[in-house]
């Protein structure tokens, strides 16, 4: 079975956001979990004075947390211990931390609710656009590289393999894989955020490559990741409205991406591009 090796683990990405959130909000504190078993199991910490909050478990419903996570949306209390909206079931810990605001976010994987973060401060602090839309985007992009590996790995680990590589079935399905993620990738806007998902996409495509890879023309060719990008969908069979939908570019915009991605690979059609494409090692 073909794996993704060293492909980081939810906690770790969680890990990553929690900070992220104290770096980008500047609240003080901030902690996460993500979702078991209807209940949110507190696994990251950054900035907190007390270990109050070690080991947290909030039910679905209970507490900021249970009740942004069924919700579906955030919640927050400028003053948490006069909150009169929700339960007060972990009172110990988040008083025992001393905070006085707390804002939650549930991270949003297709619909459902992942997990939540959270970020607080130990005395009352409205919490404006100013902390909001960071937070919601720390949330956002926690979602995205979950739902992108899970989707890899979900993929990745059906696929069969036999004595020669990959089945044809399977590499293109991998094939296909490769091309969600680089549309993914290409409307994310945090550079951090975007160079992780490139990182998994180079490991995606290494899993098709063979021996038919051609090392002089992979020094020669250079595709810029646009030109990448649109060639990927090509290969898949998409029209350039299709291409253009999925990667939030003008038709017309496309057809240029297109032309000069055939151009530097000398090629007279979208066919014989992607073929030499995978020769160079460009596409898997």
């Amino acid at each position: 079975m073909v794996a993704l090796a060293t492909a980081e683990s939810d906690e770790q990405l969680l890990s990553r956001a929690v900070a992220d959130l104290v770096a980008r909000t500047r609240f003080p504190v901030a902690f996460g979990g993500l979702q078991h078993g209807g209940a949110i199991h507190v696994s990251s910490i950054v900035g907190a004075r007390t270990r109050s909050i070690d080991g947290l478990v909030v039910q679905s419903e209970r507490g900021l947390g249970g009740r942004a996570l069924v919700e579906k949306r955030p919640r927050m209390a400028v003053d948490y211990r006069r909150a009169r909206s929700i339960t007060h079931d972990y009172d110990r810990a988040i008083l025992g931390e001393g905070i006085s605001t707390l804002f939650a976010v549930p991270v949003m994987v297709s619909g459902e609710a992942r997990g939540v973060i959270y970020c607080g401060s130990w005395s009352e602090a409205p919490v404006g656009d100013v902390v909001a839309r960071p937070a919601l985007g720390v949330a956002a992009e926690l979602a995205t590289e979950l739902r992108v590996r899970e989707e890899v790995s979900r993929r990745v680990s059906r696929l069969p393999s036999s004595g020669d590589g990959l089945v044809s079935r399977a590499r293109e399905e991998l094939r296909e894989t490769y091309a969600e993620l680089r549309s993914i990738a290409a409307t994310v806007q945090d550079d951090l955020l975007r160079e992780r998902l490139e990182h998994l996409e180079r490991k995606l495509a290494a899993l098709t490559r063979d021996d038919a890879v051609d090392a002089s023309l992979s020094s020669d060719i250079h595709l810029t990741p646009r030109e990448t990008d649109v060639l990927a969908c090509a290969a898949l069979g998409a029209t350039n409205s299709e291409i253009g939908a999925d990667l939030r570019l003008k038709e017309a915009t496309v057809k240029s991406y297109l032309a000069s991605a055939m151009a530097k690979l000398d090629a007279s059609t979208r066919h014989a591009a992607v073929m030499k494409a995978r020769r160079a090692g460009i596409l898997p």
